[in-house]
């Protein structure tokens, strides 16, 4: 049996709907979206490497730890993110997804990857702090600006590009590269040609942590624990990737090439400039700036375009440019995918979105926090402390995309949709959970200092090995929460589907079926709606019963309903919440921990920055308060209106029965009443033709009788007429030339005067016998009310105009007739309601039952002595209604 079609359950407000702003965030990335060229992707994508953060990173090691332990950590770090992000990207680019719907597929389940949404957005806002915080520098330099306000204006100058999404961005890439490109080579050329001593000083250059050129395991691996912290730049990578045309014979080379480089291949150009990086530093300290100033991006590249151009303000311009035009490149890309994360982290556990370009401001806001914070100034311990979580999560990624789903332990496909997913998949979230415990506890110096050195690795390692193992003690059974293939989808047709909630056209890739409203749903619905509960996955039944498996009946009788899913709810929180908090300390501890050249804290310093660190942690917090109680609104408005729907349904349903009853009733006295009245019309005609009642009162009598038959024929055919439903068979009708066509026969509904004022000149849909049969009602009522005018009165008149209002046509029909009070116009559309002394009193509701038919609506306003005007609204065709 057909499912009835029924009206949307949910509709998005401008900014979601509109996918040039939104550019399917939280969804899959639509083919027909999927427009650009792979050239034009990678290009885009690689705009994201212009981030000078990279040469900070390649001075703080190379002053740290010294030329050679720096440049083999650069280069072993190097190949580790190349061979960890190859799958990455191929995976995104193959299946159109970013780095949040992957990692759903990938080990974590739908709820699990919540955690590296944040993890993911942290990266994001800490790079883009630390960017803005190096555009500030050199507006400080070249404009003496403020460095609060250079934090404010290098924020706020990044939201417009940024809001438009890739459509902006990639433009933006493509404008800036050649000259961005051309800007970096030209200095380190001429360094290489001007001044060959002292890259040759930089080979030699020993740091003030190991006191020696030679190779330290220790220095090495604090050098790699800095560098890890990068591996999470492959998920801004996907960001763009997921963009890439489908992979055909015909651009297979190009595909493959942007998948590469665009991928991976972004730390290949990324180790050169952390390398230069250390090159750039050597030089500002031989200059005899102070270490701090040297890891300074503005200073590196005043250094260095010192040894191109001579005139001392032609080198800071160009240093200047050169750091804006890299700050904006990178920042747009940083914005764009924090918008993505915030979006993915919270429309998960507020079901709420409020739109990507919110997202947006609030993680420029919480960058602009950090700047703040100075977080420059703490560059190494925010991402050592940082790198330990990025590499467990990746670790636990890459067991599942390299080892688990080649032998089939895992889908050898990514589904991302919350239908179809567990919440919870203990190989990504066990294997991410076991290497950040570890490696943090090695940070600390638990296992002594060798262990400490390599942690970022150590946790890579540790989730690595921890989700291999549970993914092949659990089968890969926590995967899929039921088969991601529904027959109930695999029966429509075309490559587009409807998602019967918010009534869009999505692809087939981005929809599942959902059990709980037993309709086609959209994969952002299905994430958004706090209904079902997940009703498609598991019943009820199986939920009690896998509860007494665990805990026995005995026992399950024993306790509150609900008691053992609240227990692993605040188990589940209070340990986030403590490894968050246990993070936030260690922080706080490693940034007050006085070296040589610190000096102690004093106890307001100390609370301070505990209570600074903590302010990001609180905004995130408060949103997902105010998200979360917005939700719960949301859902009760949603409830309300869907009690809302059901009464009407329920009055629908009665007046139905009421029709049906008497459809029946008239069908019964129909069928009784129309042999004696065909009877009595023929002996009428035999007696009319026998002419022996020749009287003039005897043949007004038979007239009488052939009226009054006529009357009852009416109204039987009126009453049949309207307990049916009426049926309608829309077609394409020029509004005014169709009106034109009828009028003759209007005017011949009576003598009155019929007038028309068509000025619509628009195509409607609609049936036009059912129209025609609105316009003889309405006419003829308008007529019999100028006729029952008194002696006297003006000459009666009744008129049809017709105009044009946005997306909908107006058809009026005014008299000058008698008019009539308010009672009697609020119970116009009563059936069976006449003012008539031989009305039936059914002509007015079947204009209003028909027009509603058409999508439409009828309102009347009268004045007793004056007049009445009818106003029925329809809705316009669309094109294809025009082209017809």
């Amino acid at each position: 049996m057909e499912t009835p079609e029924l009206p949307a359950l949910r509709s998005y407000h401008s900014w979601i709907a509109n996918e040039t702003l939104e550019d399917y965030s939280l969804r899959y990335t639509a083919r027909s979206f999927r427009r650009w060229s792979p050239f034009v992707i990678a290009n885009t994508a690689l705009g994201g490497i212009s981030f000078l953060a990279l040469e900070t990173i390649g001075g703080s090691i190379t002053l740290n730890y010294g030329f050679t332990n720096a440049s083999l950590a650069i280069l072993a770090v190097s190949v580790f993110i190349f061979v960890t992000s190859l799958p990455i990207a191929y995976y995104s680019s193959k299946y159109g997804i970013d780095l949040d719907l992957l990692t759903r597929g990938a080990g974590f389940g739908y709820i699990g990857s919540t955690v590296t949404s944040l993890i993911y957005a942290s990266f994001t806002f800490i790079f883009f702090a630390l960017e803005g915080a190096i555009m500030a520098q050199a507006l400080k330099l070249y404009f003496d600006l403020p460095l609060v306000l250079g934090y404010i204006l290098s924020s706020v100058v990044i939201i417009p590009v940024t809001l438009m999404g890739i459509t902006m961005i990639s433009r933006l890439q493509m404008v800036t590269q050649p000259l961005w490109l051309a800007m970096m080579v030209l200095p380190f050329v001429m360094i290489w040609l001007k001044a060959p001593d002292e890259v040759a000083a930089w080979t030699r250059f020993v740091g003030r942590d190991t006191g020696s050129s030679g190779f330290d395991a220790l220095a090495f691996g604090a050098a790699v624990s800095v560098m890890c912290s990068l591996v999470v730049q492959i998920g801004e990578q996907a960001d763009y990737l997921r963009f890439l045309p489908e992979k055909k014979a015909t651009n297979r080379l190009a595909w493959w090439g942007a998948v590469v480089m665009a991928g991976p291949g972004w730390i290949i150009i990324g180790g050169l400039k952390i390398l230069a990086g250390g090159l750039l530093a050597v030089l500002v300290l031989g200059a005899g700036l102070p270490h701090q100033t040297a890891l300074e991006p503005i200073y590196m590249y005043l250094v260095a375009y010192q040894h191109v151009f001579d005139n001392p303000a032609l080198a800071l311009f160009c240093a200047t440019l050169f750091v804006l035009v890299s700050q904006v490149k990178i920042n747009v890309t940083n914005a764009y995918a924090g918008s993505l994360a915030w979006s993915n982290f919270f429309s998960r556990v507020t079901h709420y979105h409020p739109g990507r370009v919110v997202w947006l401001v609030f993680n420029i806001l919480i960058s602009l926090l950090l700047m703040l914070l100075g977080i420059f100034d703490t560059l190494d311990v925010v991402l050592a402390v940082y790198s330990n979580i990025a590499m467990a999560w990746v670790g636990a990624i890459i067991a599942d995309l390299l080892v688990l789903k080649p032998l089939k332990v895992s889908p050898g496909f990514i589904e991302f949709k919350r239908a179809h997913l567990h919440d919870f998949n203990p190989v990504g979230c066990g294997g991410m959970a076991a290497g950040s415990l570890v490696s943090l506890l090695a940070f600390t110096g638990v296992f002594g200092p060798a262990v400490e050195a390599y942690a970022a690795p150590l946790s890579f390692l540790v989730a690595f090995l921890t989700a291999i193992a549970i993914g092949f003690a659990t089968r890969g059974r926590y995967y899929l929460a039921r088969p991601p293939v529904d027959a109930s989808l695999a029966q429509g047709t075309g490559p587009v589907l409807r998602c019967e909630i918010c009534d869009h056209g999505y692809e087939r890739d981005d929809m599942a079926y959902c059990s709980f409203y037993e309709r086609p749903i959209c994969s952002l619905c299905c994430s958004l709606d706090a209904h079902c509960h997940d009703a498609c996955k598991k019943s009820h039944q199986d939920l009690e019963s896998s509860r007494s498996r665990y805990f026995g009946e005995g026992f399950r009788r024993r306790i509150a309903p609900h008691m053992p899913q609240r227990l692993l709810k605040v188990g589940g929180v209070l340990v986030a919440l403590t490894v968050v908090t246990a993070a936030l300390f260690l922080l706080t501890y490693r940034l007050i921990d006085p070296g040589a050249e610190t000096p102690h804290l004093d106890n307001g310093g100390l609370l301070l920055r505990v209570f600074l660190a903590m302010l990001p942690l609180l905004a995130i917090s408060a949103w997902w308060i105010v998200l979360a109680n917005e939700s719960r609104e949301l859902a009760e408005r949603n409830l309300v209106g869907s009690l809302e729907k059901l009464n009407e349904t329920r009055e629908e349903l009665t007046r139905s029965e009421r029709l049906a009853a008497i459809g029946q009733l008239t069908a019964t006295v129909s069928h009784e009443l129309r042999n004696p009245l065909g009877t009595l019309t023929t002996s009428v005609a035999v007696l009319q033709r026998a002419g022996t009642l020749a009287g003039e009162r005897e043949r007004g009598e038979l007239d009488r009788i052939q009226r009054n038959v006529r009357r009852c024929v009416r109204i039987i055919e009126d009453l049949l007429e309207f307990s049916r439903r009426p049926d309608v068979s829309m077609v394409p009708l020029a509004l005014d030339a169709w009106i034109t066509e009828q009028a003759s026969d209007l005017r011949a509904l009576s003598g009155v005067e019929l007038a028309l004022d068509l000025d619509c000149d628009r195509i409607i849909e609609a049936d036009g016998e059912r129209l025609r049969q609105v316009l003889v009602n309405l006419v003829q009522n308008a007529m019999q009310a100028v006729l029952e005018r008194p002696a006297g009165a003006p000459p009666g008149r009744v008129a049809i105009a017709t105009a044009a209002e946005g997306e909908r046509v107006r058809i009026t029909v005014t008299d000058n007739g008698v008019g009539m009070d308010d009672e009697v116009r609020r119970r116009l559309f009563e059936p069976l309601f006449s003012t008539k002394p031989f009305g039936l009193g059914l002509g007015l509701a079947l204009v209003k039952r028909i027009t509603e038919r058409h999508g439409g609506s009828v309102s009347i306003s009268s004045e007793p002595g004056r007049g009445t005007r009818v106003d029925i609204t329809l809705p316009a065709a669309g094109e294809h209604a025009d082209a017809a």
